[in-house]
């Protein structure tokens, strides 16, 4: 009796490991469906880049912490080549601050720049890098260039580069 039971142990052991290699095996249809779809993660980022500018540009600072990662390496980074200022904020904590205190300092809305409708987005699993230019009323001519992080399925920014021309004052 001892024998059997056994038996009919080793049995089902072997059934569940073959079982478990067989939900290993990829079907590699299975994976081309599993690709990320660009237009539609494009989509997805722009709302998101859209959704940030708005809320700073409105200085709603609550709205605004939603489109960030929270983490101690992410970064802010502005050029402004029309008045030779540069600041940059290392983690989430700074970039934060940077901003709360602007909001604060400035609490009047700006103009919310024409909102983007193109970008160049670059896809690398749960991560993107993404650049585009923007008309700001107020400064100028602007090139951006965004780090992108998905999180719990939301594209987040994990650091951005702002570069500000200003206007062009040769034009007429």
């Amino acid at each position: 009796m001892k024998i059997r039971n056994l038996l009919v142990l080793l049995t089902l052991a072997a059934i569940s490991v073959i079982s478990c290699k067989e939900k290993e095996e990829v079907n590699p249809k299975e994976e081309i469906a599993q690709e990320p779809n660009l237009e539609v993660e494009k989509r997805a980022i722009l709302e998101r880049l859209n959704n940030e500018t708005k809320d700073a540009f409105q200085r709603d600072y609550e709205a605004w912490i939603e489109n960030w990662v929270h983490d101690s390496t992410i970064s802010k980074i502005y050029v402004n080549f029309a008045d030779s200022t540069f600041s940059e904020s290392i983690g989430w904590k700074k970039i934060s601050q940077f901003v709360k205190t602007y909001i604060e300092e400035h609490p009047e809305p700006e103009p919310v720049p024409e909102l983007l409708n193109d970008i160049n987005v670059r896809l690398y699993g749960n991560g993107a890098w993404v650049t585009y230019e923007q008309q700001d009323s107020l400064r100028g001519l602007k090139r951006e260039t965004r780090l992108m992080e998905k999180v719990n399925g939301e594209w987040k920014i994990a650091g951005m580069q702002t570069t500000i021309y200003g206007f062009n004052t040769n034009e007429k």
